[in-house]
């Protein structure tokens, strides 16, 4: 979408130095390393946050959003000389783009980062649902293996049909870590991916009727919602399972919930979920069910690379007026000639 003179806010040039906004959880270290170059100011998310950005709203230029609350048209809105939204993460469905784009605002994420690091979780969290490795591990420290002797059977993902909901650059990631395993693998996204060696299915409702895992490896944000719902997850079946690495939106959670607890899903293994870090607590008691605390990209290797690519957005925008990984490009006739503060260190 074009952005027509209409819809970019005249920049202020008069507003002293360059202030960063931080929205959201933003980790330590690259708090510090942004606090240590720019002014950087954290949002409060409680009732003295209309007074905070009556007071500091015309000297943000730049947000630096670490996932919700998010920045919505109210807070764009709100910042008359933002020129850009730099997302900690790859996924930035927080974030109103639409109104980014009206308003000339640039918006970046942290890709490919992650992709390694997700699909490791995707492919955890396989073995460790069809396999009950954690109630297994459970089972040994309970006491219960000299008293009841052998677990109970799992199920093999070697040799099994894999549904992949969404062959992007993660999804294309999990799939070749399946190659390894021997696995029928299948997908389905908005367009079939060409010269792609897996089996393209022209519906999700297809895809799981056709699988015995599916992997829900899609972009989140309201496109998305619900994409997987209740007849998704029944055409599934007793002996399915469900793997969701992408966004807890994406799935009906209620519908999930009813399924596994009616036995009519054999599992499912969950790190984001709709809305959190709120956990239904029907999943918490299931015991073929692994739940993780939206850790999928988290490590110490993935976590240091977004730091350091977020960084580099941040400079290079407040530098040059342009983005090192946009998804949303910022509009150079709304990007001010940033007055320095006397902290500020290039």
């Amino acid at each position: 979408m074009d952005v027509s003179s209409d819809d970019v806010r005249s920049p202020r040039a008069d507003y002293g130095c360059v202030n960063v906004l931080l929205v959201g959880t933003i980790e330590p270290s690259l708090a510090n390393a942004i606090q240590a170059k720019y002014q950087a100011l954290q949002l409060p998310n409680d009732t003295t946050r209309k007074a905070f950005l009556a007071e500091h709203g015309a000297s943000i230029s730049a947000i630096v959003d670490g996932g919700p609350p998010g920045v919505d048209a109210k807070l764009m809105k709100a910042l008359p000389n933002l020129g850009a939204i730099v997302h900690h993460g790859a996924g930035y469905d927080t974030i109103d783009d639409d109104t980014a784009r009206r308003l000339g605002i640039g918006v970046s994420n942290t890709p490919d980062v992650l992709n390694d690091t997700v699909a490791d979780t995707a492919v955890g969290l396989m073995l460790a649902t069809m396999r009950g490795l954690c109630t297994a591990d459970s089972f040994v420290r309970s006491g219960h293996w000299p008293l009841e002797g052998s677990h109970p059977l799992g199920r093999d993902l070697s040799g099994s049909r894999v549904g992949i909901l969404g062959l992007g650059r993660i999804g294309s990631a999990i799939a070749r870590r399946l190659v390894g395993f021997d696995c029928a693998i299948a997908y389905h996204s908005r367009h079939q991916v060409p010269r792609c060696p897996f089996r393209y299915v022209a519906s999700p409702v297809a895809l799981a009727e056709s699988v015995d895992v599916l992997v829900i490896a899609t972009v989140g944000g309201p496109g998305t919602k619900h994409l997987v719902d209740r007849t998704v997850l029944e055409a599934l079946g007793p002996y399915g399972y469900v793997i969701n690495i992408a966004r807890g939106s994406v799935v009906d959670q209620d519908a999930l919930v009813d399924l596994l607890v009616a036995r009519r899903l054999a599992g499912a293994g969950l790190d984001v979920f709709a809305e959190e870090p709120y956990v239904p607590p029907e999943l918490c008691e299931l015991d073929n069910v692994v739940l993780l605390p939206h850790i999928g990209g988290a490590t110490v290797r993935s976590l240091s690379l977004m730091r350091e690519l977020v960084l580099r957005n941040l400079d290079q925008y407040l530098s040059y007026g342009t983005l090192t990984t946009p998804v949303v490009p910022p509009n150079r006739r709304a990007h001010n000639r940033f007055h320095k503060c006397s902290g500020f260190r290039a």
